[in-house]
């Protein structure tokens, strides 16, 4: 019968499969501090960015959901419900945002040209920093939204400050003010 028994490797190997075994047990202690972390802050770490680009998702219900990064380029979101998504830093590049409802959610940074927004709820969002030159507005409530440092069309500017009023409640900015209507 074979002797199954393992031992470490001697001679000139040793300092090679030490460092390599310290490695890995560095690796292992660092990846669970990283899971306790997040276990202690009540989430679970991302894995990666949601990427549904060039769906269909109409009526698709995203509320309340940490979509930061997340890429819905010339996806089809009309009537879905994106209330109170945290979509910071997504790209929503040509969507179709038809009777959606985007009240309450987090779009600093995001990436909206080319989106369609008809009818769309936009209430007490944040847009700042957002990216929206070539985006269409149309129909939509803004109550309390928050446009700081997004750079619009005149003609959207035009029909966004026709619809604008309220203060956001997260940053305190009065809506008119942060489209610049006079």
């Amino acid at each position: 019968m074979a002797d199954l028994a393992w031992t470490a490797p001697t001679g000139p190997e040793r300092p090679r499969f030490m460092a390599s075994l310290l490695q890995t047990l560095v690796m292992a202690l660092v990846l669970a501090v990283v899971l306790l972390a997040a276990s202690l802050a009540g989430s679970s770490p991302a894995l990666a960015a949601v990427d549904v680009a060039k769906q269909v998702l109409i009526g698709a219900d995203y509320s309340g959901q940490d979509l930061r990064g997340a890429t819905f380029n010339l996806t089809n979101l009309r009537d879905a419900d994106l209330s109170g998504a945290n979509l910071q830093g997504a790209s929503l590049f040509g969507a179709k945002l038809q009777d959606a409802d985007l009240s309450d959610t987090n779009l600093r940074e995001a990436t909206l040209d080319s989106a369609v927004f008809n009818g769309t709820d936009l209430s007490n969002a944040v847009l700042e920093d957002a990216f929206a030159f070539n985006t269409r507005f149309e129909n939509v409530t803004i109550d309390g939204a928050d446009f700081t440092n997004v750079p619009l069309r005149g003609d959207a500017r035009k029909v966004l400050c026709a619809a604008a009023r309220g203060t956001n409640p997260i940053t305190g900015r009065d809506t008119r003010e942060t489209l610049g209507c006079s």
